[in-house]
């Protein structure tokens, strides 16, 4: 028992000892490494497939309360357009909240009762577009395919009818309404997914860094030869690296909230908790890139252009993934900053918890888990 204790003491003595080494090499260590004629190429392939501005096929959750002809005739506008899909239809318009709480559809369309009465009586109809503001480019687009179809619809009723019965004309208005980011900032959508790639940034490249420099500069060696296991120099390497890491979240969160104005409506403990399970696989990442790389240029490299931007592109953060090939989409299900991305978003501008979120949640984990453990694999390997 005494020396199951002496043996635990000595390797958290040894984990501390490394990581205030890792502390003062990252308080001395600012240089900062070039790019390759790699990354133009890259980024030109990746927005090529990916950055497109169309938006096609927009699931929509439809309520027709009033089932007539013209009501039929309307909907038949939004389906023919091209831009939105009738995935969902329901009876009473609170029913259209849930689908678009949970992002099954896009966009909600409320025909009231008495839509085609106002229209045969020339009086003015209604009808109420419902959108999810999370992602303010989209919802942008999106209400502008919806007034466009109405005003068009419109147009052509006041034609018909005007031939048909002199005296007034009929007309439909349509009443947008924005959940979640009601001014359609685009700050809003962008911000929170900066908290990601600060993380993934300071985790994963500095992991990689920290780890590939004992190599450069021969103190590997020197480790190698030292009592400390390889388990106690990865956590000792690894810790540092997570500190900053949820330092930099909270510096961000704090210019988000106070200085952009980003509302913060869900729970901190939540959005801190996940961020764990995201840091596993940064981590993980970085422990793997230090086992390829021979130089910290080359570590540097691999980071950028083979995790960094391939993740920045094809995560959603700056492109829908609906709107890339369907080739490519499969592929995203396998990017842990997509997971991550739809956390941070949903707690800040939605206010969502671990009981809309463990999906997720679990997607990360099992990802986390598999990253880490092939990663230390490989770490120890290198190391015998």
């Amino acid at each position: 028992m005494k020396n199951r204790k002496a043996s635990f003491k000595r390797a958290v003595a040894i984990i501390k000892e490394m990581i205030r080494k890792e502390f003062y090499q990252i308080r001395h260590d600012r240089k900062m490494l070039g790019v390759s004629i790699v990354a133009p190429v890259l980024q030109v392939l990746l927005l090529g497939y990916a950055a497109t501005t169309d938006i096609t096929n927009s699931d929509m959750v439809v309520c027709d309360q009033d089932r007539t002809v013209e009501s039929r005739q309307f909907l038949k506008e939004f389906t023919a357009s091209g831009y939105f899909v009738h995935r969902y239809s329901v009876e009473i318009p609170a029913q259209a909240d849930t689908y678009i709480e949970t992002a099954q559809a896009r966009i909600a369309l409320m025909i009231p009762n008495g839509f085609g009465d106002d229209l045969l009586a020339h009086r003015t109809s209604r009808v109420q577009v419902v959108l999810d503001g999370t992602d303010a480019n989209t919802s942008s687009i999106l209400l502008n395919y919806a007034t466009q179809i109405v005003n068009s619809y419109s147009q052509k009723v006041m034609a018909e009818f005007s031939a048909r019965l002199p005296g007034g004309v009929a007309r439909v208005l349509p009443e947008p309404r924005i959940w979640f980011n009601p001014d359609l900032k685009s700050s809003n959508f962008m911000v929170p997914g900066v908290v990601a790639l600060v993380l993934m940034i300071i985790t994963m490249t500095l992991t990689s860094l920290g780890i590939v420099k004992e190599k450069e500069i021969g103190t590997m060696e020197q480790l190698l030869v030292t009592p400390m296991k390889p388990y106690q120099m990865i956590i000792g390497k690894l810790i540092p690296f997570t500190m900053i890491g949820l330092v930099d979240v909270v510096v961000v969160l704090t210019l988000a909230r106070f200085w952009f104005g980003v509302p913060m409506r869900g729970s901190l403990v939540v959005l801190f908790g996940l961020s764990g399970l995201f840091i596993l696989t940064t981590l993980g990442l970085g422990l793997f890139i230090s086992t390829i790389a021979r130089s910290q240029q080359q570590a540097m490299l691999i980071a950028q252009f083979f995790f960094f931007f391939p993740f920045m592109f094809l995560s959603g953060f700056t492109f829908p993934i609906a709107n890339m090939p369907a080739v490519i989409q499969p592929f995203t299900y396998l990017i842990p900053l997509r997971y991550f991305l739809e956390i941070v978003r949903g707690v800040f501008l939605k206010g969502t918890g671990l009981a809309e979120l463990w999906p997720q949640a679990l997607a990360l984990f099992g990802l986390g888990i598999a990253i880490f453990s092939l990663s230390v694999f490989r770490f120890r390997k290198t190391l015998e």
